[in-house]
C-alpha cells in the first residue's frame, strides 16, 4: 500500500489525466454527434497519459542502475590508485630486467669476434688501458682501412700509461708478471718492454694520422695504471682484462651503462697528460720510418726517448708500432 501511494504521488498528473480521459470518453461515447471528436481526443490524451506512465515505470530501474554505478564510482579513485601503483611496479620490473640484460658476459673465445663486429662501420673508438698493443695491432689499422674505403671521418681517443713515467711503467710490468707465467721463448714483461710498448702506440698513431687526414686522434698519458681495458665503439663497449683468454663484458649502445662508460672514459682522458700530436707534422715519417725519423718525432712531441735507448731499441719500437702481433692470436703478447 505504501509503495502504491509513493507511485501515485510521483505520477499523480498522468494518472488523473488518464482517469478523466477514460470517464469523459465513456460518457461522451453514449451521445453520438459532435461529441465524437471530443471523445476521440480524450481517448488520445488517455493513451498519451498511459504512455507517460509506462515510460516512467521503465525509467525507474534505469535510475536505480545509474545510482548503483555512481556508488561504484565513489570508490573508483582508490582503485585507480591501486592500478597506478601496479603500473609503477610493472615499469620498475621492466627496468630491472632491461638492466640485467644490459651487460653481456663473454667468454675468452668470444671477445675477438665481438671486437671485430664493433669495428664494423664505427666512426669512433675510445680506449683506456695499458700500453695499447691490440689497438695498434688490429683496431687502429682496421678502422682506418674501413674509413678510407668509405671516405668518412674517424675519431680515436686513446689513454695509455705514460712511457716517460718509470714508476707507473714498473708497476705495470710487475702486475703483468704477477698475473701470468712466463715460459721459454716468450718476452717477459719488464720496465723496458712496457716503455717500448707505449712508445710504439704513440708512433703508430702518428704514422696512421699522417697517412689518413680524416683521422682525428688524441692521446692521453696516464700516471696510474688500470687493470681493465675499455674499448668503446659507436655500437658497444667491451671491457676486458689483461688476460685475452679471460671473460669480458659487453654493453650495447642504448643502455645507460654505455653512456656511463663513455662519460667515464672522456673524463679520465681529460685528466691525463695530453700528447700534442698535431706537432708531429714537423717530423714526417716515411712508410718505413728510420731511426732518425722516430727520434725526431718523439722530440717534437715533447717525449724524447730515454738516453739509454740505442738505435736497436728505436728500431724495436718501430717494429712493435707497425708490425704488432694480435694478442688474441698470441695471448702471451698481451
Amino acid at each position: 500500500m505504501g509503495r502504491f501511494a509513493l507511485w501515485l504521488a510521483k505520477n499523480a498528473d498522468a494518472a488523473i489525466a488518464l482517469l478523466l480521459a477514460v470517464v469523459v470518453a465513456a460518457i461522451s461515447l453514449g451521445d453520438p454527434g459532435s461529441k465524437v471528436v471530443a471523445s476521440a481526443t480524450l481517448l488520445v490524451l488517455g493513451l498519451l497519459a498511459a504512455g507517460i506512465l509506462r515510460d516512467r515505470a521503465r525509467r525507474g530501474p534505469v535510475e536505480e542502475e545509474v545510482r548503483d554505478a555512481l556508488g561504484r564510482i565513489a570508490v573508483l579513485p582508490e582503485r585507480l590508485d591501486q592500478i597506478a601503483r601496479f603500473e609503477l611496479l610493472v615499469d620498475r620490473t621492466r627496468q630491472k630486467l632491461d638492466e640485467s640484460s644490459a651487460v653481456q658476459i663473454l667468454t675468452g673465445s668470444e671477445v675477438a669476434p665481438v671486437l671485430a663486429e664493433a669495428r664494423g662501420g664505427t666512426d669512433r673508438w675510445i680506449y683506456k688501458g695499458g700500453t695499447g698493443t691490440y689497438i695498434r695491432a688490429v683496431t687502429l689499422p682496421e678502422c682506418v682501412a674501413a674509413a678510407r674505403r668509405e671516405r668518412r671521418a674517424l675519431l680515436f681517443r686513446l689513454e695509455i700509461i705514460d712511457p716517460s713515467d718509470e714508476e707507473v711503467c714498473d708497476v705495470y710490468a710487475r702486475f703483468r708478471r704477477s698475473v701470468g707465467e712466463t715460459v721459454d721463448g716468450i718476452e717477459p714483461w719488464t720496465l723496458e718492454r712496457t716503455r717500448k710498448e707505449s712508445y710504439a702506440t704513440i708512433l703508430a698513431a702518428c704514422w696512421h694520422r699522417e697517412r689518413f687526414r680524416l683521422l682525428d686522434i688524441d692521446i692521453g698519458l696516464a700516471s696510474t695504471m688500470t687493470t681493465f681495458r675499455w674499448d668503446l665503439s659507436s655500437s658497444c663497449v667491451v671491457i676486458t682484462r689483461e688476460d685475452p683468454n679471460g671473460p669480458a663484458l659487453k654493453i650495447d649502445r642504448g643502455k645507460f651503462y654505455y653512456d656511463w662508460c663513455s662519460t667515464e672514459l672522456l673524463a679520465s682522458l681529460d685528466q691525463a697528460r695530453r700528447v700534442p700530436i698535431e706537432q708531429a707534422r714537423s717530423a714526417p715519417l716515411s712508410d718505413e720510418p728510420t731511426v732518425e725519423e722516430v727520434r725526431r718525432l718523439f722530440q717534437s712531441l715533447g717525449l724524447p726517448l730515454p738516453r739509454g735507448f740505442t738505435d736497436r731499441d728505436v728500431a724495436d719500437i718501430t717494429l712493435r708500432a707497425l708490425r704488432a702481433v694480435d694478442p688474441y692470436r698470441d695471448p702471451a703478447v698481451g
